[in-house]
């Protein structure tokens, strides 16, 4: 079975299961919405869904690019340098002992209810996961290449970006896959804290006036965008390795 099949499989397999519960424990509309409900909604909200997920996306989709662009700088320079894998690689493992989402409302406070703090949230939530992947991928390089470059006088920096580099790659990209499916909830925090729009926000609107349809729409249409985004980024990753 191909990917797209199998996924359509199990989404209907989701929505079967969805409405065996409704009728198993006769849930009211405003517990849990039935799915032809929540597709109807979808429908007839589509504008207002439209608005709201393009602010999200952008948030997600900047967020993504600037986290993997500085967890790539910053796992090159744990690996290039000894002394920064001592003072910098502590303090990266500590910062995951606070749970992210209690840095929301600081953020919030620092960076304000527009756009940045969002992309603050999606940005610290995925940076961890990209540095590693990439920076374990770096520190694997086939030691036998390296010593051969080392033999043949290449320089450290040489032996970065022609062996290392090229060699860890599929770490980058497995960091970059774990970053597409991250990020969004780092914008959706964001927006719970204090925003006046995006998914985040129209969900807990829809919450506080008993809309649970509209509150379904949001999060059902937020998850959509996220398998897109993951098979959009496997894709490229996918096509960049194969290039390389």
């Amino acid at each position: 079975m191909t990917g797209w099949r199998a996924g359509l499989a199990a989404a209907l397999l989701a929505l079967a299961l969805w409405q065996a519960v409704i009728w198993a424990t006769g849930a009211p509309r405003f517990i849990l919405p039935p799915p032809l409900l929540v597709a109807q909604t979808i429908w007839t909200s589509r504008a207002l869904l439209a608005e709201h997920a393009a602010i999200t996306m952008a948030e997600v989709l900047i967020g993504l690019s600037l986290g993997a662009a500085l967890g790539f700088v910053s796992a090159i320079a744990l690996a290039a340098s000894p002394l920064a894998r001592a003072l910098v690689r502590p303090m990266l493992v500590f910062s995951q002992a606070v749970p992210v989402f209690a840095l929301a409302p600081i953020l919030t406070l620092w960076l304000g209810f527009g756009l940045w703090s969002k992309v603050a949230m999606a940005l610290l939530i995925i940076y961890f996961p990209v540095t590693s992947s990439f920076f374990d991928a770096l520190m694997r390089t086939d030691r036998d290449w390296i010593g051969m470059a080392r033999v043949m006088g290449a320089r450290p920096g040489r032996i970065m970006l022609h062996i290392r580099i090229p060699a860890a790659l599929p770490g980058f990209a497995s960091g970059l896959r774990l970053a597409a499916v991250y990020a969004p909830i780092g914008a959706i925090i964001g927006e719970w804290v204090g925003a006046s729009k995006g998914l985040g926000y129209l969900m807990l609107l829809a919450n506080g006036r008993a809309k649970t349809d509209l509150m379904f729409a949001a999060l059902i249409v937020l998850a959509v965008l996220t398998v897109l985004l993951h098979a959009a980024v496997n894709t490229l990753c996918e096509k960049a390795l194969d290039r390389s």
